[in-house]
């Protein structure tokens, strides 16, 4: 039973591959111990769920939209802007996406580029403009006369498929 008292130890260090294969030591060596193995086999697949590679990085247009916004929340504008352009290359009439994208080029001070997004996010969907005029996470743009422009503009296209998700800025917190 040391075996077993030495997998409990590994798993309190968090050493879960070490418990691991401790635990199936337990297991192969005490065949006849059949409440002892109810335990180990508990103890067994926490350590295999904790060893379990998890996926990294978002696989659908959901996750990559909200691992966006948490990049953006966390002023990491170059992974906001990657997640974003793969949402964009996926889905390129994705407002959310674009209008994100605005957002983060905002906030390194790269007007074009997020002048650009704002606009085409606005002729996908118009209530991107009432949404731009009082976004704090733009204000870097606001002396720029394209985006003025942008925000007295008709729409220019039908609103879009995509409903309106919640996006938090980073002055929301």
């Amino acid at each position: 039973m040391a075996i077993y008292e030495r997998g409990l130890e590994a798993l309190q260090r968090h050493d879960y591959e070490g418990a691991g294969n401790l635990f199936d030591s337990v297991l192969r060596q005490y065949p006849e111990e059949k409440e002892l193995h109810e335990r180990v086999r508990l103890y067994l697949n926490i350590c295999q769920r904790q060893v379990k590679p998890r996926e990294s990085s978002p696989q659908t247009v959901d996750e990559r939209l909200y691992a966006a916004t948490l990049a953006i929340n966390g002023g990491q504008y170059d992974q906001a802007i990657a997640h974003l352009r793969l949402v964009r290359d996926e889905d390129p009439d994705n407002d959310h996406a674009l209008y994100m994208l605005a957002v983060a080029h905002a906030q390194r001070d790269e007007h074009a580029e997020a002048v650009a997004h704002l606009e085409r996010a606005i002729a996908l969907n118009h209530e991107n403009r009432a949404l731009a005029r009082n976004d704090p996470d733009l204000e870097p743009l606001r002396d720029d006369e394209s985006f003025r422009a942008a925000l007295e503009a008709p729409p220019l296209a039908p609103r879009s498929p995509h409903p309106r998700r919640p996006f938090k800025s980073r002055t929301a917190r």
